[in-house]
């Protein structure tokens, strides 16, 4: 990344902060308001329950706040007090540009021979939803999560016991609730905001919370996404490759090579993990036909 665009980045994540700052001091000045938070006045054993809980989430990250009150924004889903218009939305924002930021300084620097389209995709290797979901499992923050949704609750299990699967990354074989990987980009956005504007500071508490950090090495190890996979290995081969989508009907998608069904991916929340599940399907079971057809045409020939 060239000095201008890093430069551009910096500057978009200091408007917020100038916006976010202004909106804290509006806030202190409002007396219906405790110090802390929108918690009612009234209710005392709430109120201890969530210092209690910031507290847990400082200790996890290493980092104490001066402003507490930016801690609890970035673990409040927006569903919680939708009255208040008090959500993590905003400094995840800010936290997702200086996210980019950094890993961008720190490859640029690590890789000084690689392209820019191979920085774009090891940078995204490190912050795309199912990775950064992955590290709010690992440290446990889902469990400060301030939310109303039920199926939220229900998602998170389901992909806290799917990543067992996949040891560093699934390329899309399953859904990562993407509420797990906004609270890391406002709790950095957080942390950004309350160290005044410190990259350094950001980065020094952050990197070690991030590992496993995904380099050129790892990232050349991982599986190519199934789909991207597919279309190649049946454009090598000559091979016509047709996904059909029935997913509105009963949740699954179909694929067919040469006309036969060699793939099957069901999954009723999300379309896009039902095709990649076929695509992952048919390549399992590609090489099995294709030998069955050179099998059975070996066979005419004698």
């Amino acid at each position: 990344m060239g000095a201008q665009e890093q430069k551009a980045l910096v500057q978009e994540a200091l408007v917020q902060v100038e916006v976010l700052n202004l909106g804290d001091h509006e806030k202190e000045t409002d007396p219906s308001e405790t110090e802390l938070t929108h918690q009612p006045s009234s209710s005392s054993s709430t109120a201890e329950a969530l210092v209690s809980s910031l507290d847990e989430v400082e200790e996890i990250l290493g980092y104490k706040f001066y402003n507490k009150r930016l801690l609890e924004e970035a673990l409040t889903d927006s569903s919680y007090q939708p009255e208040k218009r008090f959500s993590y939305e905003r400094l995840e924002y800010v936290g997702d540009s200086v996210l980019n930021l950094l890993f961008t300084k720190e490859q640029f620097s690590m890789y000084p021979d690689l392209n820019p389209g191979a920085l774009t995709r090891l940078r995204s290797a490190n912050v795309n939803t199912e990775k950064l979901a992955r590290v709010s499992i690992k440290l446990g923050l889902h469990r400060y999560l301030r939310h109303k949704k039920p199926i939220l609750g229900e998602q998170i299990h389901e992909f806290s016991a799917a990543i067992l699967d996949y040891p560093l990354h699934s390329n899309g074989l399953i859904e990562a609730p993407k509420a797990l990987a906004d609270i890391v980009e406002s709790t950095v956005g957080a942390v950004f905001i309350d160290s005044n504007s410190s990259i350094d500071t950001v980065w020094k508490v952050f990197r070690p919370l991030l590992e496993p950090i995904i380099d050129m090495e790892t990232l050349e190890t991982l599986e190519m996404h199934p789909v991207i996979e597919l279309y190649e290995v049946c454009q090598k081969m000559n091979l016509k490759v047709k996904f059909v989508d029935l997913w509105k009907e009963n949740t699954t998608v179909n694929v067919f090579v040469q006309d036969k069904l060699v793939g099957i991916g069901t999954y009723g929340r999300k379309k896009e993990i039902a095709h990649n599940r076929a695509a992952k399907d048919a390549l399992n079971n590609i090489g099995k036909i294709l030998m069955k057809k050179d099998s059975a045409a070996a066979h005419q020939n004698n």
